[in-house]
């Protein structure tokens, strides 16, 4: 289970390496091979890694919101936008196409780095044959642990370690386990996402209260408080440039 798991990961970091490393020159174009039902021995070494491009993409087309989700900065920011609307109390502006779009892109800021660093390191020199698979595979896999170690708090990485009776201290990321790592990192977004998500709540929930009892003093109980909050919440959030504030603190925190 452990190896399966190691190599489907391995596969989608790769994949996306790939992704990140197109744009860069048209010698990286990925070529569309043709299509046979049947086996061949493959004796020019461009048809093999056309194939394993092409099985690096229909990989990643499977797998990738699961992995974009569990291994990315993808569920921070996701998380934290939904409460910034539920604190403004705009139901569904802005869509949520547009939420799971910015955060797409916003995950794709702060992933670049590491993806870069995998297809240098990893994937360039496997495709030129310098290094192995299994080697691919470990240098593709350093990069995303050092993030996800950076962002996985002590508690939570030593609570899955403990639960998956390993004897041993890890004494380098080379030595953590993939399968212990990513539960402990999902644990540790979820909390960093909840605690922003409360500090964005506080000054609407503040702006509510002070409506209410403004309302409350002047006896109009069947007004309801969020009609007459909602212009000065978004006044107040505009005047203050939400957005940036939003954006930059959550950008800030992955550093």
């Amino acid at each position: 289970m452990n190896s399966v798991l190691k190599k489907t990961l391995s596969v989608v970091i790769l994949a996306l390496a790939i992704f990140t490393a197109l744009p860069e020159s048209e010698s990286q174009a990925v070529s569309l091979p043709n299509i046979q039902i049947g086996m061949e021995d493959a004796s020019d070494p461009e048809k093999v890694s056309s194939a394993l491009q092409i099985m690096l993409l229909l990989t990643v087309l499977t797998l990738a919101p699961s992995i974009l989700i569990l291994t990315t900065s993808f569920s921070r920011i996701i998380i934290v936008l939904s409460f910034l609307r539920q604190a403004m109390g705009t139901q569904q502006t802005p869509p949520t196409q547009v939420l799971i779009g910015l955060a797409l892109f916003l995950t794709l800021f702060v992933m670049s780095p590491v993806w870069m660093e995998i297809n240098e390191k990893a994937l360039q020199p496997y495709l030129d044959e310098k290094i192995s698979q299994n080697e691919a595979i470990d240098s593709a896999f350093i990069p995303l642990k050092r993030f996800m170690m950076a962002q996985t708090r002590e508690k939570d990485l030593a609570l899955f370690l403990r639960l998956s009776n390993s004897g041993e201290q890890p004494n380098s990321i080379k030595d953590v386990s993939i399968q212990a790592l990513i539960p402990a990192f999902i644990i540790s977004e979820l909390k960093t996402a909840f605690q922003i998500g409360f500090m964005i709540y506080i000054p609407f929930l503040i702006l509510d209260m002070v409506v209410a009892s403004i309302l409350l003093s002047m006896g109009m109980m069947m007004l309801p408080p969020v009609l007459i909050s909602l212009p000065f919440k978004l006044m107040l959030f505009v005047m203050v440039d939400g957005w940036y504030l939003t954006i930059g603190s959550l950008m800030k925190s992955f550093s």
